[in-house]
């Protein structure tokens, strides 16, 4: 029986960044749900309701790719009024030849993080005009930033806005992020200003009610929805897939149970019976995406498990690789 590697979450950082290598592990994952027998059963959460936690487990096996995580996932909302992070978790490794386990990855939640920003520059990728220069984000959690730099790798943006409830935190996020991407980033007291000259605008609030409203909406926008992970969260304005944005989602079996589209559906402004493309389909040619520079494009990404093993297969080969070549040079 082969060693089981424990990777803590230094490690994990200084071999996985949020980088273009990254991106393409995710948009290539998105290509495979669209091109190969993936299997991915549907999302396990248990909600912890009265201290406004959840715990969500996630997996997928990929064809031709020799590893799979199940990924679990905590997400307590109420923790930095301890000190504590919002989010932790860890991912488990198994063969998928011999169903052994590879590895513990540690990551208290640093692999989700940077594969969810990588499916935010996926989305921008393919369905943001290719001149957008501008960006505007919900929120001001950690989320937030790295979406930010993630937009900044595959769209020449110059300038962002940034609103968060707390004030104080935005201006405090729009510094940092202005003093590390080298852009100019503005904190905002209201989303309409934040989003009014935006090209692309990325929500990524656990919010339980809409935040992004129709009326804060302008030809040629692209929108990329983070946060509607479960049922109860929603950042979006039903009114905007409504109103005829060309919706897209990252798995369609699930937005329609809960993200953004599923509060459309509920309250009937939607058939659940209506096909929207997913973005690996545009990714892989099956679906056209945007289709000219005046449209309005929303992108509902609720979170897959094929982004996870996805991330955690090329986490634990770049591992492995640098302790080989570490081996090698002793």
């Amino acid at each position: 029986m082969s060693d089981i590697r424990i990777l803590t979450e230094a490690e994990l950082r200084s071999h996985i960044q949020l980088d273009l290598a990254a991106i393409e592990c995710v948009e290539n994952a998105y290509n495979a749900l669209a091109t190969k027998a993936v299997i991915m059963p549907p999302i396990m959460r248990l909600d912890i309701i009265e201290n406004n936690g959840e715990i969500d487990v996630k997996t997928a096996y990929i064809p031709g790719v020799e590893s799979l995580a199940i990924k679990i996932s905590p997400g307590f909302f109420d923790n930095p009024r301890l000190g504590l992070p919002s989010v932790n978790g860890l991912m488990v490794l198994f063969s998928t030849r011999t169903g052994m386990v590879e590895a513990l990855l540690l990551d208290n939640g640093y692999l989700t993080d940077i594969r969810t920003a990588a499916a935010g520059a996926v989305a921008a990728k393919y369905l943001a005009r290719a001149d957008s220069r501008s960006a505007a984000i919900i929120g001001a959690g950690s989320q937030a930033g790295l979406q930010l730099e993630a937009l900044t790798l595959v769209r020449d943006i110059e300038s962002a806005t940034l609103w968060a409830r707390d004030a104080d935190k935005a201006a405090a996020a729009a510094r940092k992020l202005s003093g590390r991407l080298g852009i100019e980033v503005r904190a905002c007291a209201d989303i309409a200003t934040a989003t009014a000259n935006a090209d692309i605008v990325v929500t990524t609030t656990p919010s339980t009610s809409p935040l992004l409203l129709a009326e804060h909406i302008r030809t040629g926008q692209h929108i990329t929805a983070m946060g509607s992970d479960s049922e109860h969260k929603n950042e979006i304005d039903p009114e905007i897939i409504a109103a005829g944005a060309n919706y897209f989602c990252d798995r369609l079996s699930q937005v329609r149970v809960l993200g953004e589209l599923h509060h459309a559906i509920e309250k009937r402004m939607i058939s659940p019976a209506t096909e929207f493309p997913e973005l690996g389909q545009v990714i892989s040619q099956q679906k056209p995406g945007r289709d000219n520079g005046s449209e309005v494009t929303l992108c509902d990404l609720t979170g897959t498990g094929i982004q996870d093993t996805a991330i955690a297969t090329l986490a634990y080969q770049r591992c492995q690789q640098h302790q080989a070549g570490t081996q090698f040079a002793t």
